[in-house]
């Protein structure tokens, strides 16, 4: 009796175990996706599963003994060989209801794995080679492929048989190739309508990514430029190295999908998220500094280790860790945000509003992918370029409202400037009345000179120079001061004198007339020396305020400096016949013609070269004959990364040089190192004019008691 039950309880077993592996899975118009026209056969249940590579296991009515449920979607690296070898195969049987109405179908086949499919025991299609017969494995690129065309009667019962070969990734984390992708997309039959629907889904993801890349590429090179023009904002520069970096992240990202072998599509997955690895790192210092910030040196530690640890992650079985560091980084951005939220104002909030409208897309679409269980889902591009483009765009409406900020503080700081300049000039205007009046009582040779100093304060007010026209009227003042002191004082004298010489001539006293007749002849001569010496401060003055309205013309910067150099000795050798000087010449030749104002540009070398024969004659008499004075020129053709080209020339001399404490002073109008009398001070000042108004730059180098070196560089 018990031997009987346990018969029949096997028998009923095993017709129950038999029905379930021969179930036969029923298919209908209703499974397919809306958008893509497919019905994912691979994760659907009725799947059996045996390892081996026996052809005979693709016949239509086979023993199935052995074969165990097994999903080709759960198909894992556990099932390879030490070699790394997943190899078997799946069959399942389906049936199309009646209400498919006959028409066309097709099975398409979207992984890595190379597989041969039959239908009733008859081959229809090989996706990659599995290695039958001898032949190598090829392994099969999934991508851009349309479904193949089969012939299948609503109603009838069919058996699938999938002979499947994949390996193990080379690279981590270890699994088969086909995980990538994922197994589900192993077997899926496809609509009428596929075809149609996989080229309007190609060209919507074409357009797509050509707006995410080229929006991305345009907003990176447009905050480069930005960044090169205004290198002082740092901001500008952490958002162009932000946006090159996404923009890479987007382009590799794109192309691991589209393009190559298994390897290829996995460096340029790599490669993609080493970039967004290097990119969420990033966006806390910008928050940083756009709020203005301090990024403590603890927070500094953290989100670098953040940046290499997510790195390293990429590269390691699981994600956790590279998840783990974009949380932590995103964190700390919402932490900047939650606590300047109550100081944010202007463009900043186009910043905050562009990462919450990113995150927001990113939560979205990481969403709808779990829901969807990781298959197409409405609007998915939306979501994705909400996701690129949000910060981005957000980034380039930053810096439009950033550049109106500047652009207002500017014009009110202008407008203070303003009003500090009508101050200035009336305080100016002033001063030079007071001047006008004291100086109207001298001789008309200064009446004229105030003249010309009346006219070149009224070129320094239309050449915007009101802020400094109060020193610079205090300046010359006090240097015109000194010398009409000596004539005041003089006159004086004489006048005495000549009183003198009237009571001498009186009472016939001749030889004591001619000698007060040549003390008069000697006060004469200290006047005029002192009146020319404050002629030559307000000509130099002039000099100084003078406007340039030279053209630029191609001009030979070698021939200039040597003519200039033989000009300024041979004037110095006119006024001290005593003076000689050796003076060396090293050009370049390569350097050709260069755009400058030649007269300018002259005038800057002549002071110079005065300057250094000046200092070698002052040190010639306190060297004595042991000492040779040498001034030497030289020029040099230099050039830049960026392609723009210049000139350097150097002007240097073995006089006594500038002692360390006056050497930032020597370009301000009325400093000079001569003695009084020998210099106005005003040379090197209208010399520095002159080398910015061609957008160059002129340095001093100098050491005391070994010589002085200016260097002038000019771009060309």
């Amino acid at each position: 009796m018990k031997s009987f039950i346990t018969i029949l309880m096997l028998f009923f077993f095993g017709l129950h175990f038999c029905k379930a592996q021969d179930s036969t899975v029923t298919l209908s118009p209703t499974m397919f996706d809306k958008d893509d026209e497919e019905i994912f056969i691979s994760a659907m249940d009725g799947w059996l599963f045996k390892e081996g590579n026996d052809t005979s296991w693709a016949k239509k009515d086979i023993d199935i003994a052995g074969w165990k449920k097994l999903k080709p979607a759960e198909l894992s690296a556990k099932y390879a060989d030490k070699n790394g070898k997943a190899e078997g195969w799946f069959r399942i049987k389906i049936k199309l209801d009646t209400t498919f109405e006959n028409k066309p179908f097709g099975f398409r086949y979207s992984t890595w794995a190379a597989t041969d499919f039959y239908i009733d025991g008859n081959l229809i299609a090989s996706f990659g080679n599995t290695g039958k017969n001898g032949t190598p494995f090829q392994e099969f690129s999934p991508f851009n492929k349309f479904p193949v065309s089969v012939n299948l009667k609503p109603g009838n019962k069919y058996t699938i048989a999938l002979h499947f070969v994949d390996y193990v990734a080379p690279l981590t984390p270890l699994r088969l190739k086909s995980e990538d992708i994922g197994l589900r997309r192993l077997l899926m039959l496809t609509g009428p309508d596929y075809n149609t629907a996989f080229l309007r889904g190609m060209e919507e993801n074409n357009f797509y990514f050509g707006i995410w890349i080229s929006v991305s590429f345009v907003l990176s090179l447009l905050f480069w430029l930005l960044s090169i023009q205004n290198p002082f904002e740092k901001s500008l520069r952490l958002i162009a190295i932000y946006s090159t970096i996404f923009t890479l992240q987007i382009l590799f990202g794109n192309l691991g999908l589209t393009r190559g072998s298994y390897v290829v599509n996995m460096i340029y997955n790599y490669a993609g998220n080493i970039m967004a690895s290097l990119a969420i790192p990033l966006i806390p210092f910008i928050l940083a500094n756009i709020f203005k910030r301090k990024v403590s040196k603890t927070l500094k530690i953290v989100l670098i280790t953040c940046l290499l640890a997510s790195i390293v992650g990429l590269f390691l079985p699981t994600f956790i860790l590279s998840s783990s560091c974009y949380c932590i980084s995103i964190a700390v951005s919402i932490y900047y945000i939650i606590s300047s939220w109550k100081s944010l104002k202007g463009a900043q909030w186009a910043i905050v509003a562009g990462l919450l409208f990113s995150m927001l897309s990113g939560t979205l679409l990481f969403a709808m992918i779990l829901f969807y269980d990781n298959s197409f889902f409405p609007h998915a591009l939306l979501y994705v370029t909400g996701y690129y483009l949000s910060l981005p765009l957000g980034m380039l409406v930053y810096v439009a409202m950033r550049f109106k900020e500047i652009i207002k503080e500017v014009e009110a700081n202008a407008q203070q400037v303003l009003s500090l300049s009508e101050e200035k000039k009336e305080q100016a205007l002033n001063q030079q009345k007071i001047l006008q009046t004291e100086v109207t009582r001298q001789t008309a040779e200064i009446r004229t000179t105030l003249d010309n100093l009346k006219s070149t304060q009224a070129q320094l007010i239309q050449s915007e120079k009101m802020a400094s026209l109060g020193e610079l009227t205090a300046g010359i003042a006090h240097e015109i001061q000194n010398p009409l002191n000596f004539v005041n004082n003089f006159s004086e004298v004489n006048k005495e004198l000549i009183d003198e010489l009237k009571t001498e001539l009186a009472t016939g006293n001749q030889q004591q007339a001619i000698e007060i007749a040549d003390d008069i002849k000697e006060n004469e001569e200290k006047i005029n020396h002192h009146g020319k010496r404050a002629d030559a401060i307000v000509k130099g003055m002039l000099q100084h305020s003078r406007s340039s309205s030279g053209q630029k013309e191609p001009t030979d910067i070698n021939a200039l400096c040597d003519e200039y150099l033989r000009l300024s000795y041979h004037g110095m050798r006119a006024k001290d016949k005593n003076f000689n000087a050796d003076f060396k010449t090293d050009f370049d030749e390569t350097i050709g013609k260069i755009d400058i104002v030649p007269q300018d540009i002259g005038r800057v070398l002549l002071n110079l070269y005065n300057n250094a024969f000046y200092a070698v004659s002052e040190k010639k008499k306190q060297a004595g004959e042991n000492y040779e004075p040498t001034v030497s020129i030289s020029t040099k053709h230099v050039s830049s990364p960026s392609g723009a080209g210049g000139v350097i020339i150097s002007v240097r001399d073995n006089g006594n040089g500038i002692p360390q404490n006056i050497v930032d002073k020597i370009f301000q109008p009325f400093f000079t190192t001569k003695p009084t009398g020998e210099g106005t001070g005003l040379g090197l000042s209208l010399s520095y004019d002159i080398i910015k108004a061609h957008g160059g730059e002129i340095k001093v180098e100098s050491k005391e008691d070994e010589g002085t070196t200016f260097i002038i560089q000019l771009t060309v």
